[in-house]
Order: C-alpha cells, then sequence, then structure tokens
C-alpha cells in the first residue's frame, strides 16, 4: 500500500509530457528496449513447483506511429504455446519527469492471431481505433535510481470479474535480462482470488528484441 500511494503521489506532482509528444527520449527508448523479445519463466518453475512454466513474447507494432510505443503482447504456458492465455496491445508513454505508463487494450478475435509476433510487422491490419481499452488497468512505471524500472496499477481501480475477483492488481519490474511481473485478483474483502501466492514470475530473457 505504501509502494501505491508514493506512485502517487510522485505522478501527481510530475509535470504532464505533451499528448503529442514523439516517443523518441532515450529513457522511453531504454524501457521498450527491455520490454520486447522473448522471455521464460522456465528457471523459476524447475526451483519452485509452485510457478508454471510460462512463456512471454512482446514485439513492436505501428512503428510509424508518434504518439508513443506500441507493443503486442502474448502469454502462454509453455506446454500451450500455440494457445496463448493472454494477448493484448501496451501503449507505452511518458507522463512525468521519471514516470512512463503502460496502458492495456485488447481486440477480437485474440486467439485468431496467435503467433503474431513472429510476423514481420504483427497486427498491421488493426489500429488504435480497432482496441478495446482496459480502463483504469494502466500501470504506471517509474525509473529507480538503480536504473531498472518498477511499477503499479493504482489501488483498486482495475476491475475484474476472473474467478469471482473484483478487482486486479499487477506489479513488475523490468531489467535489461528479464522482468518479474506479478498479477493478482482479488475481491472485495481483499481476498486474492487468482494469481501466484509466493511472488511474482521471473521472466529471463531468451531471445533478443528486433
Amino acid at each position: 500500500m505504501r509502494a501505491f500511494l508514493l506512485l502517487l503521489l510522485a505522478l501527481a506532482a510530475a509535470p504532464m509530457a505533451a499528448a503529442d509528444e514523439p516517443a523518441s527520449d532515450r529513457e522511453l527508448e531504454t524501457l521498450v528496449w527491455w520490454m520486447t523479445g522473448s522471455f521464460s519463466s522456465e528457471a523459476q518453475a524447475r526451483e519452485d513447483s509452485a510457478f508454471l512454466h510460462i512463456v512471454l513474447h512482446m514485439v513492436r507494432i505501428w512503428p510509424d506511429r508518434t504518439d508513443g510505443v506500441w507493443l503486442y503482447v502474448e502469454q502462454a504456458v509453455a506446454t500451450a504455446a500455440d494457445r496463448p492465455y493472454r494477448q493484448r496491445v501496451y501503449h507505452l508513454r511518458r507522463v512525468g519527469e521519471d514516470i512512463f505508463a503502460s496502458s492495456v487494450f485488447t481486440f477480437d478475435d485474440a486467439i485468431e492471431r496467435a503467433g503474431a509476433w513472429r510476423a514481420e510487422a504483427p497486427l498491421a491490419d488493426l489500429s488504435p481505433e480497432d482496441l478495446k481499452p482496459r480502463v483504469d488497468c494502466t500501470i504506471y512505471l517509474k525509473l529507480r535510481p538503480d536504473g531498472a524500472f518498477e511499477g503499479s496499477t493504482l489501488g483498486r481501480l482495475c476491475s475484474s470479474k476472473l474467478r469471482g475477483s473484483a478487482w486486479a492488481s499487477s506489479e513488475v519490474v523490468i531489467r535489461p535480462d528479464g522482468l518479474i511481473s506479478w498479477d493478482r485478483g482479488w475481491d472485495d474483502r481483499g481476498v486474492q482470488k487468482w494469481g501466484a501466492k509466493k511472488g511474482g514470475y521471473r521472466f529471463e530473457r531468451v531471445g533478443a528484441p528486433d
């Protein structure tokens, strides 16, 4: 809870970036570089059976757009890599002096696009107008003194009906060699309904970004 409050205070105090600011600053490009590529939680799954072997792919899409950076994200259990359980589009942009926002979107007929991360131009036939925003599920990332990016969704704002939950939380730490992601669902009483119990999934980089 303290982390949420500190993040909210930092966000409120930070000067907002212009809406049409090109996604060309060095820190944003570093964040994008670290997020793009292929990742796996295999090492963690071998160490602890409470974690599954998950594969994660993130690739840049629509590179000619100047309203931030857009990524296609695909996540699957390794034994069913061709049937991802999560397909999203992330919109990354700077919103403060050292704060970045990653807004989350879904799109229709996602499963028909499974494996799109391998394409030369993923989702080229779509545009932001074809996406559905996950309202209030934006992850706000702050650049830490050690150079990593750390952030989360804000409080109980991100609604979720999955497995009897009322809201969801996402916490993430992003480094050059991978990322830690902890997604959980909660009911109105704050009882966890889904997601890892022990901590976040540790995704190690297994494929370099393009």
